[in-house]
């Protein structure tokens, strides 16, 4: 399967190892910093006849390739995702899907009319911890589900945000919701089951002065059924990063994956007994070099089967669409000052510009 890249930051390596552990034929890779592909050509050899674009639309007419990840800022992804999509081609989109409704709603309707995939990397969700509880969440086990809360405390510093001068930005990226944190609010929407009723939340910029967006948040989420959920995401964690958890409570049933990014199970405990929790933990535990995982190479393993068996991925367009319809339901009852009801409609991230002057 020919496969492109597009953009070569942060987070495409995990992509080229990905589509390399696939053996998916790697036949472009596009960026418009020349030396961000150099940088990768060199570090992961890959072969000249590997060709560079600066221009992605001249990549997908000359390349004609059946599989793209778009991998640039965030606020480009929409744009370059439906160009790629109207060229015939399915796609692997970072997060967040978009940045707008309107954007999320045009992904999905460009894919269905072209009859392409489309998947959201929310690898985090291909975690073996991640999987073995939502095999759990899925057989009934839980019984009558309570709440569930996501939490990351994380650490972003002057110098992370100086590398990239898009990030913490309206435009581009959004604020720690958005970027580091919505991987955690994806696996609580997938975990409750039910799709969210209202949000009640606060956001503010308490340390970092030089981006434009929020570096906390705090939400209460209702769902429908009567299951609650908590949201709590920072990047001002002194020193450096300390967690990633999501709790679940149930009737029957509660858990708890920790670790870096929720990559161990670190609380199993169930009425029925049907396995040991100190088994269930060492088995179903990882230790991922970085933040990112091990969940890049099954995400694109189950995007591929996907493509070739014509069903749709695990991570859908729709589900990119959810966590990202919470993050602006979150920023828009932070700046309201009330509860805000779904479905949401018609906002984005540049709805909040000048929110924290």
């Amino acid at each position: 399967m020919k496969y492109a890249l597009i953009g070569c930051g942060r987070i495409s390596p995990n992509h080229i190892m990905a589509a390399r552990n696939n053996n998916l034929d790697l036949v472009a890779l596009c960026d418009v910093d020349v030396s961000c592909m150099d940088d990768k050509v060199r570090k992961f050899n890959i072969p000249e006849t590997v060709k560079k674009y600066t221009d992605y639309k001249v990549l997908l007419a000359e390349e004609k390739p059946e599989l793209v990840a778009v991998c640039t800022e965030s606020g480009l992804h929409a744009q370059i995702a439906i160009d790629c999509i109207r060229a015939g081609c399915n796609v692997i989109i970072e997060k967040p899907i978009a940045l707008s409704i309107a954007d999320a709603d045009a992904i999905i309707a460009a894919a269905r009319e072209m009859n392409v995939k489309v998947c959201v990397s929310h690898q985090n969700r291909f975690n073996k911890s991640i999987q073995k509880i939502y095999s759990a969440r899925k057989a009934g086990r839980f019984g009558r589900m309570f709440h569930g809360t996501a939490h990351i405390r994380w650490a972003r510093d002057w110098e992370y945000y100086s590398r990239a001068k898009w990030r913490g930005t309206w435009a581009q990226d959004g604020g720690c919701l958005m970027n580091q944190c919505i991987h955690n609010i994806d696996l609580l929407i997938w975990m409750m089951g039910s799709e969210p009723v209202e949000v009640m939340a606060y956001t503010d910029r308490l340390k970092h002065d030089y981006i434009e967006a929020e570096d906390l948040g705090l939400a209460v989420v209702k769902f429908a059924g009567g299951t609650y959920g908590m949201i709590e995401g920072t990047t001002n964690v002194y020193p450096k990063n300390l967690e990633e958890t999501l709790y679940l409570f149930g009737e029957k049933g509660t858990v708890k994956a920790g670790g870096a990014s929720v990559n161990k199970i670190e609380e199993w405990s169930f009425s029925d007994l049907l396995d040991d929790a100190d088994q269930v933990k060492a088995e179903f535990a990882e230790n991922p070099p970085n933040i990112y995982g091990f969940g890049h190479t099954p995400l694109y393993a189950d995007m591929i089967h996907a493509i070739e068996h014509d069903h749709e991925p695990l991570v859908t367009a729709e589900d990119g669409k959810k966590a990202l319809a919470m993050i602006l339901a979150i920023y828009k009852s932070a700046a309201k000052g009330h509860p805000v009801r779904f479905p949401l409609t018609a906002c984005s991230t540049l709805d909040f510009e000048g929110r924290f002057r």
